[in-house]
């Protein structure tokens, strides 16, 4: 259906505001005046010049546009300007001047609206009608307040229900007052600890020189101190927190506020003031194993009597040394399983390295070992791009299979002792047992080969890279005894670059023969050294240049100086690992360090028993 056109017309109007609350209710500015119309019916007016802001609660807030305009650092208290419909007025008037609540409760059914029928129920309240009271609440639909007239009416006291009307209106200095007119101290506690306000209970609980103590005033005063604690907690304010909470005598929140402050020495000075089996110990040992402090946490589980959680702890903060004590002295016979458990546990993660802080730990010097060497081995890029790192990997795998050898023969030397037969049963025992554990694993049988063959590659490099081609070719021909770890055709295009820089190009054509002739190089790989090998021996025959020959210390045989073996006795010469050459060392001075024809000393590494000249 098509709307009528009302009847209605105002002229002149320059703003206008519909009541968000009430579609019968709207405000109008025409010219200077202010006019409210309900139902199209205008109420008077009143004098403003100010711009509507909002309309609700039988209510309008304007704004004063022009004096803004004039000073913009006028306060907002100077330009906002309330003003209150007719309504409003007229029923504040007749609650103020009217005794008789009737004639008002009357007006407002003529004129209804939530705000008045709030306004007639807290007048009823103040004069304690609390039948009136009630309808209004009902009027206004608040269900609250419903509820608490009848709380009221079942107050046996006038005071009381004074006190709880105050209460109500948020004036609780005069309801607190109230009750401690009529004796009720415990009332007006109650109220503050409605209220939260913990202080003041604190005050109220605490009996004065002439007054007598509240009841169960130290539950009162724990209780409060406890709350003012949180309140400082919730603020994270936990000095202060700490401080009630220790008068409160709450140990759990106690235990919270010192592990947030970092307060570990008072953390542990509670653990050790409680007694054997309390419960409390259990979440003070979680904290400290959450920050890495293993003993403190083991001596709270085991005050707790859980020393299962204190293995846990050790074996998570890889305290397996103190985890095997703890077994021990316990009979805790499960430590090898967790031991393993948890290895397994990194392994699946392929936290590699972790596993191997861990085994290092526990003292598994050949698990250490075998897993360090697969790291090496499984480094993406090999030699080419990381041969720093693959050579400490591997020096790190040797050292640990060093320290299984140490640890065996120390301990056969314990059990058997150092004189007579039986330490020498003992040693020799100790002896095949450490050979059978390694012999089943090359990276155990022969730990040093692999940091070996990192640091001759590394060595001919540093030598190619400062142009001494004699030692880097030396070095790398060397380097061809470790084409297990290092790959065929880095080590022998390495000495084939070495050689026909240093002009031996008998050990050049030799190491292209390697190249050209190696199934794990592509074909199209080797077909391009043999077209190099074509270009370099048209013009250069592969002869060596005439040297001094060096003489076998085994069988006399002349050798070469860059050879690593004899050819006739087939004897491996050591070689120094400063330069990458062989060592021909006078048989007739023996000992390390010895000397050599050349009057060069030799020395020799405690640790590796690798050899070097000085």
């Amino acid at each position: 259906p098509v709307g009528q056109q009302l009847d209605f017309e105002r002229k002149d109007v320059w703003n206008m505001k519909w009541a968000s609350d009430n579609p019968e209710l709207f405000a109008i500015m025409e010219k200077t005046r202010m006019y409210v119309l309900r139902r199209l019916v205008p109420e008077e007016p009143v004098l403003s010049n100010a711009s509507i802001c909002s309309f609700k609660q039988l209510q309008i807030e304007a704004v004063c546009i022009d004096d803004v305009m004039r000073n913009q650092d006028v306060s907002a208290k100077e330009v906002l300007l309330d003003f209150e419909t007719k309504s409003l007025r007229d029923t504040r008037d007749i609650l103020t001047k009217v005794s008789n609540l009737k004639d008002a409760y009357n007006y407002i059914e003529d004129n209804p609206h939530p705000r008045l029928w709030r306004l007639f129920a807290e007048t009823a309240l103040e004069q304690l009608e609390l039948a009136w009271a009630e309808k209004a609440f009902v009027r206004y639909e608040d269900y609250q307040g419903i509820q608490f007239v009848k709380r009221l009416k079942l107050l046996d006291d006038k005071v009381k229900q004074k006190a709880e009307v105050h209460a109500y209106f948020q004036h609780f200095d005069e309801a607190e007052l109230l009750y401690r007119e009529i004796d009720r101290k415990d009332l007006a506690i109650h109220l503050r600890e409605r209220l939260g306000d913990w202080f003041r209970v604190i005050q109220l609980a605490r009996p004065g020189p002439t007054e007598v103590a509240v009841p169960n005033s130290e539950q009162l005063l724990t209780n409060a101190y406890s709350s003012i604690g949180d309140y400082y907690a919730d603020r994270s304010k936990w000095v202060e927190a700490k401080d009630f909470y220790a008068k409160a005598q709450n140990g759990g929140k106690l235990v919270e506020a010192y592990y947030i402050l970092e307060d570990y020495t008072a953390l542990s000075e509670l653990a050790g003031s409680l007694n054997e089996g309390d419960p409390l110990l259990m979440n003070i040992g979680n904290k400290f194993s959450t920050v890495g402090l293993c003993e403190n946490a083991v001596d709270a589980y085991v005050k707790a009597g859980d020393v299962k959680a204190a293995v846990d702890c050790c074996v998570l903060l890889n305290f397996w040394s103190l985890a095997v004590d703890l077994a021990t002295q316990h009979n805790f016979q499960q430590i090898e399983g967790l031991l393993a458990k948890y290895a397994s546990h990194l392994l699946e993660k392929d936290k590699k390295i972790e596993a191997v802080q861990l085994y290092r730990k526990a003292n598994r010097h050949t698990e250490a070992a075998k897993l360090l060497s697969q790291i090496a081995q499984g480094i993406k890029g090999g030699v080419q791009k990381h041969p720093l790192r693959l050579k400490k990997l591997y020096l790190l795998s040797a050292l640990e299979v060093e320290s299984f050898k140490t640890k065996t023969l120390d301990m056969s030397a314990l059990q058997g002792g150092t004189k007579g037969t039986m330490g020498t049963q003992a040693t020799l025992t100790s002896l095949i047992t450490q050979d059978q554990s390694v012999a089943s694993d090359k990276a155990l049988s022969s730990p040093w080969r692999g940091a070996e063959a990192l640091h001759l590659y590394l060595l001919a490099q540093r030598q190619l890279s400062e142009r001494q081609f004699d030692a880097a070719m030396k070095t790398a021909i060397r380097l061809g005894d470790y084409e297990d770890i290092v790959d065929t055709e880095t080590i022998f295009s390495l000495v084939a670059l070495t050689a026909y820089h240093n002009k031996y190009y008998q050990q050049c054509s030799k190491a292209f023969i390697k190249l050209e002739h190696s199934e794990s190089i592509p074909a199209a790989q080797r077909e391009k050294y043999g077209d190099l090998a074509l270009s370099i021996f048209v013009m250069n025959p592969p002869r060596d240049p005439s040297r001094l020959m060096k003489t076998c210390q085994s069988c006399q045989a002349s050798l070469h100086d860059w050879q690593i073996q004899c050819h006739s006795c087939y004897r491996r010469l050591e070689f120094c690992v400063v330069t990458g050459r062989s060592i021909f060392p006078d048989k007739s001075k023996g000992g390390v360090p010895s000397q050599t024809a050349q009057d060069e000393v030799i020395m020799g590494c405690k640790t590796c028993r690798h050899k070097m000249y000085q």
